[in-house]
């Protein structure tokens, strides 16, 4: 297991350079930059200080050598247009937001999805399995920018039971979570029924029920530590997921978080605000990956030999 976790862990170096060289040149292919004369009416003269100041007019491989320098020694260098903070205050400040919309999706989406999709694979092809079905194909085809708007229409405005927007109370944090959720919940559902009708139907199973065990043991004890691995794969590509849809949940329920910071430094183009950002959200999906990596290793021992 301890060889497993460090071949995991030996793959991140060269992952995390590889995103942060690609990222690097396509900002800079991208049209515009972060001072134009035209749209900023700054003179050229103080335009050419400006971008001796951040290293711009450089040329296009030195500026590169000069970043993976400074980012091997963990510095993100200044935000162009908000040079109040550097890159990495503002990851600080705004960061733990994000993570906390975050959290709260994945626990919506987890309890939502497994309650559904156990109670759905234990009575096929009934009522019970194609009522939380059919609701699950729902969320999987209603993006969190019409799931959003919905909710506020319904919750916030009609009913008037939560705030329209903000992250200040409890109360504001249940619509951005349901928004962000909904959508992963309905995925997690649907593989959570198939695992566990799979599981189900072992042998096994039979033999857990012929000796008398309840049914609640049976499910919990037994059918759901290998009914759940489908879930548990789907969870790496899910955090990466419920990170990047929390740019527009954060845009919508106006959430100062990172995704905000990120929207906003995308249309202002300030290059090592978004370097940043993404690289930020790069280490939070790696590790992710491999907490999840651990886990299907610590439910299935077959994937440690591998």
């Amino acid at each position: 297991m301890t060889r497993f976790i460090l071949r995991r862990l030996a793959g991140f170096v060269p992952v995390f350079l590889i995103i942060a060289t690609l990222i690097f040149f396509l900002i800079r292919m991208a049209p515009g930059g972060p001072f134009q004369e035209g749209e900023r009416f700054v003179p050229p003269e103080v335009l050419e200080q400006i971008r001796d100041t951040y290293n711009l007019n450089a040329p296009l491989h030195v500026q590169y050598f000069d970043y993976m320098r400074d980012l091997l020694r963990g510095d993100l260098g200044p935000s162009m247009q908000q040079p109040s903070r550097t890159v990495s205050e503002w990851i600080v400040l705004r960061a733990p937001v994000s993570i906390e919309l975050g959290a709260y999706a994945l626990v919506v989406s987890v309890v939502l999805g497994l309650f559904a999709g156990v109670l759905a694979a234990l009575r096929p092809n009934t009522l019970t399995d194609y009522v939380p079905m059919s609701l699950a194909m729902v969320g999987i085809c209603l993006p969190t920018f019409v799931m959003g708007p919905l909710l506020v229409l319904g919750f916030a405005l009609k009913l008037q039971w939560f705030p329209v927007a903000g992250w200040d109370t409890a109360a504001h944090k249940v619509l951005p979570a349901l928004t962000l959720g909904a959508v992963y919940a309905a995925y997690v559902a649907r593989l959570a029924r198939g695992g566990m009708f799979e599981v189900l139907a072992q042998d096994f199973i039979r033999t857990a029920r012929a000796k008398g065990l309840s049914e609640a043991r049976v499910v919990l004890r037994h059918a759901l530590r290998g009914g759940i691995q489908p879930v548990v794969s789907f969870l790496g590509p899910a955090a990466a997921g419920l990170l990047t849809g929390s740019f527009v949940v954060e845009k919508i329920f106006q959430i100062p978080g990172l995704g905000k910071q990120f929207v906003e430094a995308a249309f202002n183009r300030d290059y090592t605000m978004l370097l940043g950002a993404v690289l930020f959200y790069a280490v939070l999906i790696l590790a992710f990956n491999l907490i999840v990596d651990i886990a299907q290793a610590w439910l299935d021992p077959r994937v440690r030999y591998d």
